[in-house]
């Protein structure tokens, strides 16, 4: 069975690659149930797919240096941007896919954490429109 280890994951958001701040890239995707149970159905739920969704969930080291991190995100709030993610830097091939889209930042966080905690951002951003999975 084969085994991977994240070790150096691609994160692009507005076509900025974010991945020396990045710790944690997430893509999920949904799609609802919907209930289309009928006196055919015998006494068993039947369910069909409905409108599809996703998000992306990131967790970044914060860096308020001019033109580093707060400066590229704050920008960008309450926009809808392009983003990219791979499982490793490496080129996109058949083994290390890419997922893109459109994310809605509809929020920043930019202060967080308690004494001691290193300085984070975590955010998950709606996607908007269609993911896709490519392999070239």
């Amino acid at each position: 069975m084969p085994k991977m280890v994240l070790l150096a994951e691609y994160l692009s958001i507005n076509g900025t690659v974010l991945n020396s701040y990045t710790k944690k890239a997430e893509v999920a995707v949904e799609v609802e149930d919907k209930d289309v149970t009928n006196y055919a159905s015998l006494g068993w739920k039947e369910v069909i797919g409905g409108l599809k969704s996703g998000e992306l969930g990131v967790e970044f080291l914060q860096d308020f240096a001019a033109a580093q991190l707060d400066a590229i995100m704050w920008p960008l709030l309450g926009t809808v941007v392009a983003f990219e993610v791979r499982a490793d830097q490496a080129a996109v091939s058949a083994s290390n896919p890419k997922y893109t889209g459109n994310v809605l930042i509809k929020g920043w966080s930019p202060i967080t954490g308690a004494v001691g905690d290193e300085a984070t951002v975590s955010q998950t951003f709606p996607t908007s429109g269609a993911v896709t999975r490519a392999t070239v």
